[in-house]
């Protein structure tokens, strides 16, 4: 058995976070199998080599997709690819989880959408599985990609939808198709890893930024304006709290400019946390007082762990988290006040570990484990 977890990255700490909680799965559920990942700007030869995974050779470039020509190689000279160079191709890999988290949709290219339709079916042609692990999908509106997805997605061997509104999305493409299902995020059942530099959390409140918050990828025009504003309220009211702001860089130099220029129009002393593992970002922010949020994954490992956390949103999948976790309250405005901001922190303090909250946070771990095993049936 050879999985390839495609969608993979080590720059977001949302999308490495959930490399390792599907290879916690695989470890569980499949011991024996091989790990293969695809090289990709986000993905560098070292991070991959260290997870012990085979490198996957794509044969695609922009609209031109050769794949098809792995599976016309010599099985001899695909296993001496594979044993000499640690380097396998898709004709070699027998199931494919695509972890992509959000990759699919009008706010990408269609170009992934046709590479997408392509490899689905490539597999279900070489009776290889392609099974979607929960995430964000959609809206699809552009012909093109209607055409792709609606030859394609009834292919797959499972579709998991995060929430609502993705389902709704494949929905109206593959109709009442047996292998749709909805699943909430499956990060919920990792464990973080508190580092020991990080001390004092209980007096810490967390500002995770995102650059997409202000990007052409984000519909909501108004945040363009007062997305900095937001913030540096969101420091002045944890100062007057008598509690530290802490700033988290969970993603690469986009996230790193505003952090930066947070840091700077609050006075240029604010702690500012980049840490590499994904694992303890998620015990930073579970041992924190709370969370200013805006990266997705981050939001999850807040309300996941009982931390009261308010977030902001560029696309569905934001509102669709609260409303699960039932604290849309806690998904602000980008014209929200200081005293509006104050008065949301103050409901997310309340919320965080309501009853509730506490269940439907126990409810979706037990989804999630359920989500892992249809996905070993359909393995």
């Amino acid at each position: 058995m050879m999985i390839e977890i495609k969608g993979s990255q080590f720059v977001n700490k949302g999308a490495e976070l959930m490399v390792h909680a599907v290879i916690e799965q695989i470890k569980a559920h499949w011991p024996d199998a091989e790990l293969v990942m695809a090289a990709n700007p986000n993905s560098p030869y070292v991070e991959r080599a260290k997870l012990g995974a085979y490198q996957k050779l794509s044969i695609r470039k922009n609209i031109i997709d050769l794949n098809f020509i792995s599976y016309k190689l010599p099985v001899k000279f695909r296993t001496w690819l594979k044993h000499k160079w640690g380097i396998v191709t898709e004709a070699d890999i027998t199931h494919v989880f695509d972890a992509s988290g959000f990759a699919y949709g009008d706010q990408w290219g269609s170009l992934t959408i046709k590479a997408l339709a392509g490899e689905i079916i490539r597999s279900k042609a070489h009776g290889q599985k392609y099974l979607f692990l929960p995430q964000a999908l959609g809206p699809f509106t552009r012909s093109k990609d209607l055409s792709y997805l609606k030859k394609a997605l009834p292919q797959a061997d499972l579709i998991c939808a995060r929430e609502e509104t993705s389902y709704q999305h494949v929905k109206g493409i593959v109709g009442d198709n047996s292998n749709l299902h909805q699943f909430p995020d499956f990060t919920n059942l990792v464990t973080g890893v508190l580092p020991d530099y990080f001390v004092n959390g209980d007096q810490k409140v967390l500002i995770i930024p995102n650059s997409n918050m202000v990007g052409s990828r984000n519909n909501q025009s108004a945040w363009k304006s007062n997305y900095l504003r937001v913030l540096q309220d969101a420091v002045a009211m944890i100062r007057e709290l008598g509690l530290q702001p802490v700033l988290l860089n969970h993603e690469g130099a986009g996230d790193g400019a505003i952090c930066e220029q947070v840091n700077q129009a609050c006075g240029g002393d604010l702690e500012l946390i980049r840490e590499t593992d994904p694992l303890k970002v998620k015990g930073i922010i579970g041992a924190s007082h709370g969370v200013i949020c805006s990266r997705f994954h981050g939001c999850v490992s807040a309300l996941s762990q009982g931390v009261p956390c308010l977030g902001t949103s560029w696309s569905h999948k934001y509102e669709r988290l609260y409303e699960e976790y039932l604290q849309s309250e806690c998904l602000i405005t980008p014209e929200i006040t200081a005293e509006q901001l104050r008065e949301a922190f103050s409901t997310a303090k309340q919320l965080a570990n309501g009853e509730q909250q506490v269940h439907a946070r126990n409810k979706f771990k037990t989804l999630s484990k359920q989500m892992w095993e249809q996905v070993q049936e359909k393995c």
